[in-house]
């Protein structure tokens, strides 16, 4: 292995005054010896590592000494930005100074990210994604004589394209003035309605395909889960040929993998869908239509499991009448509506087809909620073979998240993920069918868990039940919220859990300010949680990760129950029962380690620096009475623990200084 990555590492640690971290430089290592042996690695790096640096390094050195391209997948546009905006200019300007060479890079999305000339430009009369608003529309003023805020939007963001377009912008949507997704919608497309480069009178100057250009000029790419799977699911055309894929944020993969697989049929918005096509069609797209309405509103909730039940057949005939449309649609191809109209009925046709299907490796259910009436989903079981025979059989990959170990080692995740436990077959990097080679590396963090944190499993309490949290709960979550003097984190299994604490603190704890989701925007709650050291938050599953609040403000993290699957989830039940039916646990393999995973990101909330200091708070006596509590604790960090409330208490208020 060449030592370029660890000068690169030592020069940008060097340069933004940072000190070394035996943790990050183990990943260094780590990362550059899968790259040159092509083994596919697990690494878990916790919090404060710096693993983003951790693996740029030595990504920029195999760059440079061998001429490779490889990719970075992350979950989130915030990890996004500040690897575009911070850390890879930082480790190119190293890469410069050391060797001559700065190799290039770029930030590649969705196409719906990208503003779409087309759309922005035309005025057409209705699309896949609602209603499209024409100029004539857009000028209208409402009953007050002022434009609508919507129209307003649309025609600054239409403004906003022509500016980027003349300025050589990306057209990206983080870079647009404030706007809301049904404005947004007004001037993006989706991929199936696009006419394409060569069909679009705007292909020359389309911003997608710039970002695709840039993408295959460019030797390190920073995309997104979700593209990955676009990628994976439609044979390699999302992203540029590349020789690696860094996974970071790997613990969501499967998650955003399944979401990016999963399809939904609904009667309102498949008819909005099949009214485009109706200028140039007979009526049997509406009776097929007709027929899916009422084969939702027969059918019960839950999951559909017989061919000869409403759903599917209704789904056949659609599926039928899709089909014949999109044939005489395509009669003439350069007609941009009818195009349009065709790919939008495609991905109509898609969904159909699989619910009609009803394939071992799909589960199809049906939900129902007064927004929206019935809804059929159909969803893949497993996205293991996707990732084994499309990422993994393609590319070296390196994924690294701060939770891979559930339960103390790599394997739950490995086979979550399509990796086989180690040397057993399973199809290699490469796609030559040959036995999976992979290794798992926990580099540790920086923290000293045990030093700096307590856990606190409430042993004495009653179990969850159904009927929301116990006077008990409540009493001893006052308890604790009073010792740390707000500054608490509530992470709830529901949101009826977190209105009803927040309600009960409010009430015992008047001279405390409590935030609880719902009350405004995400982002502002966390805004003024961060500014606001006695503020407590309460929330749900949106807050379990990706909160980000060192210091003082967060002395006290409170998780109310194991967050499990919830029990009527079709998805998770059909999976658990796979594994059962293979002859293995299908309760600790879906259902436990998913909670565990869970847990162990809503605990990471607490320790974010060297210097915090505070007390995770467990309320579910499961965690250590339960057989499978063991699996779940040793997935957390090393806190230091206790089943005493007074010891957790008292050791918050020494914290805050109170005693």
């Amino acid at each position: 292995m060449s030592d370029l990555a660890e000068r690169i590492l030592d020069r940008v640690v060097s340069g933004i005054g940072g000190g070394e971290r035996p943790g990050q430089a183990a990943m260094v290592t780590a990362v550059a010896e899968s790259l040159e042996g092509g083994t596919h690695l697990l690494v878990q790096a916790g919090t404060g590592t710096g693993k983003s640096l951790g693996y740029l390094a030595p990504a920029l050195a195999r760059i440079v000494e061998h001429d490779e391209t490889i990719v970075i997948a992350t979950a989130t546009l915030a990890l996004q930005a500040q690897l575009a905006g911070s850390d890879i200019p930082a480790v190119l300007a190293a890469v410069e100074q050391m060797t001559g060479k700065r190799p290039r890079s770029c930030l590649l999305k969705g196409r719906n990210n990208y503003a779409c000339l087309f759309r922005a430009r035309g005025e057409v009369a209705e699309g896949g994604q609602g209603t499209l608003l024409g100029a004539a529309e857009l000028s209208e003023s409402s009953a007050s004589g002022n434009p609508s805020k919507l129209g307003v939007e649309v025609l600054a963001l239409r403004e906003w394209v022509e500016e980027q377009l003349l300025a050589g912008g990306t057209g990206d949507r983080d870079d647009a003035p404030s706007h809301t997704t049904t404005a947004w919608q007004q001037v993006s497309i989706p991929t199936r309605e696009c006419p394409g480069a060569s069909r679009c009178p705007f292909g020359a100057e389309c911003f997608v395909e710039r970002s695709r250009e840039s993408a295959r000029a460019a030797d390190l790419i920073v995309t997104n889960h979700a593209l990955v799977a676009i990628n994976a699911m439609h044979g390699g055309t999302a992203l540029p040929e590349h020789e690696a894929l860094i996974i970071d944020e790997a613990h969501e993969l499967t998650g955003r993998l399944t979401t990016a697989a999963t399809g939904e049929l609904g009667a309102g918005a498949t008819e909005r869908v099949v009214k485009r096509c109706l200028a140039w069609l007979g009526g049997d797209l509406l009776d097929a239509v007709g027929e899916l309405r009422d084969a939702l509103a027969d059918s019960p909730t839950g999951r559909i499991t017989g061919v000869d039940v409403p759903l599917p057949v209704a789904c056949a005939a659609l599926r039928d009448a899709s089909r014949r449309a999109i044939s005489e649609l395509g009669r003439d191809r350069d007609n941009p509506e009818r195009s349009q109209a065709a790919g939008a009925l495609g991905e109509t046709f898609d969904i159909s087809e699989r619910i009609a299907r009803l394939a071992d490796q799909d589960v199809v259910w049906v939900s129902r909620s007064d927004q929206v009436g019935e809804t059929a989903h159909v969803a893949p079981l497993s996205v293991a073979g996707l990732l084994r025979e499309h990422v993994f059989g393609r590319a070296t990959t390196v994924l690294t998240s701060a939770t891979l170990t559930l339960g103390g080692d790599f394997r739950a995740f490995a086979t979550s993920i399509g990796l086989s436990p180690a040397g057993e077959p399973g199809g290699g990097a490469g796609g030559t069918g040959e036995p999976t080679s992979w290794r798992g590396i926990d580099v540790g963090s920086p923290f000293d868990y045990a030093r700096q944190g307590i856990l606190y499993a409430a042993a004495a309490l009653p179990p969850p039940g159904r009927d929301g949290l116990t006077d008990a709960v409540l009493a001893e979550i006052a308890q604790l919220v009073w010792a740390a003097g707000g500054r608490t984190l509530g992470l709830f299994a529901s949101r009826r859990n977190a209105e009803q604490a927040v309600t009960y603190c409010r009430r015992v704890l008047p001279e405390l300010e409590f935030l609880c989701q719902g009350d405004a925007q995400l982002s502002e709650l966390q805004q003024s949680f961060r500014e606001r050291p006695a503020t407590s938050l309460f929330g749900t599953m949106s807050l379990w990760q990706g909160v980000d609040v060192p210091g003082e403000t967060c002395q006290l993290v409170i998780i109310d129950k194991i967050p499990f699957p919830r029990p009527d989830d079709p998805l998770m039940q059909a999976r658990k029962k796979a594994v059962d039916d293979a002859g293995g646990n299908g309760f600790m393999a879906v259902a436990a380690t998913h909670a565990a995973l869970l847990l162990a990101q809503g605990a990471g909330r607490l320790i974010r620096r060297e210097d915090d200091r505070g007390v995770v708070a467990i309320l579910d006596p499961r965690v250590v009475r339960a057989r499978y509590g063991g699996f779940l604790t040793s997935s957390l960090p090393g806190f230091w623990r206790t089943k005493d409330l007074d010891i957790a208490a008292n050791a918050l208020l020494r914290l805050r200084g109170a005693e």
